[in-house]
């Protein structure tokens, strides 16, 4: 038997929830997890339904028959199949705590992506990637080569068929272009101290401040530095026995978690565009035994 997750996302009305379930019950099919969401300031509303077909029904032949379904409620859908694993193309600079984090839990099975390359900058993590047997790639980046750079980025997801992008602390900005064209598909992290505390050393700054929680923030990039629609967040709490070091040491922690917590929903599809914000569905107990996210 196949499993699959089928996403949808249209105005709200009546008989949507109707309408699936009894398609999928004619179908043959199982519904096993089911999570949705109307947003009264939208009025949109938002299904995720993880379904097995227990007999025989194609994926192609669910797909032709939804159509009909899709069309009158005008929605935007997929139908994704569970046993496919999502390509996904790493990127980091000289901060390397969140990739060797998601390389651990890719090599354990926790986090079930293929990793079609890693892509950086700088040549600090060449050995750890080719060690994993991934592709690495090194992309120089200056002022003057930018728009090469990212051309020969662009090469690389192409030709890899990487659906993913994640920014596991990479440290340059990506264009409007590539933000606009890759919308919804790259995932950053980064630390949230900002706006307080901006440039170098913001650990140091807040820890002159004597900021008593370190967040971290994983988000959608989009062409606004810093501000895409946010998928998941964490905080641990600092006292004044800590030294700045401490808060260093703390915040790769927390970034790693909240990074590996955003691409694991991502990857599962639970994560739907609302706007400036997103609609994140939380893992049934089921399909969150094999990881633990801290």
């Amino acid at each position: 038997m196949k499993s699959y997750v089928l996403t949808v996302s249209c105005k709200s009305t009546r008989g949507i929830v109707a309408a699936i379930s009894g398609y999928l019950t004619t179908q043959g099919c199982n519904i096993v997890d089911s999570s949705q969401f109307d947003d009264l300031q939208t009025g949109l509303f938002f299904m995720r339904v993880s379904f097995i077909s227990e007999e025989g029904v194609t994926e192609a032949a669910i797909q032709d028959g939804f159509v009909a379904i899709a069309e009158t409620f005008a929605m935007t859908w997929q139908i994704h199949d569970s046993a496919k694993r999502m390509k996904v193309l790493l990127m980091v600079s000289r901060f390397g705590h969140c990739l060797n984090d998601l390389l651990y839990r890719w090599k354990i099975g926790a986090l079930p992506v293929e990793i079609v390359g890693v892509v950086s900058n700088h040549f600090e993590y060449q050995k750890v990637v080719v060690n994993h047997d991934i592709p690495f790639h090194h992309i120089k980046v200056t002022k003057e080569n930018k728009l090469e750079a990212e051309a020969r980025l662009m090469e690389i997801v192409e030709q890899s068929n990487a659906e993913l992008i994640v920014l596991a602390r990479y440290m340059q900005v990506l264009s409007d272009a590539v933000c606009k064209k890759m919308s919804g598909r790259i995932i950053n992290i980064h630390h949230s101290f900002l706006p307080s505390f901006k440039g170098a050393n913001p650990y140091k700054q807040a820890y002159e401040r004597g900021v008593k929680l370190i967040g971290a923030t994983a988000h959608y990039v989009t062409a606004d530095l810093d501000e895409g629609p946010i998928i998941e967040q964490d905080i641990a709490r600092i006292t004044h026995a800590q030294s700045p070091d401490d808060y260093v040491s703390i915040g790769r922690d927390v970034e790693s978690q909240v990074l590996a917590r955003a691409v694991h929903a991502h990857i599962h599809h639970r994560v739907f565009m609302n706007g400036n914000r997103t609609i994140v569905f939380p893992a049934s107990p089921g399909s969150y035994a094999s990881e633990r996210m801290g």
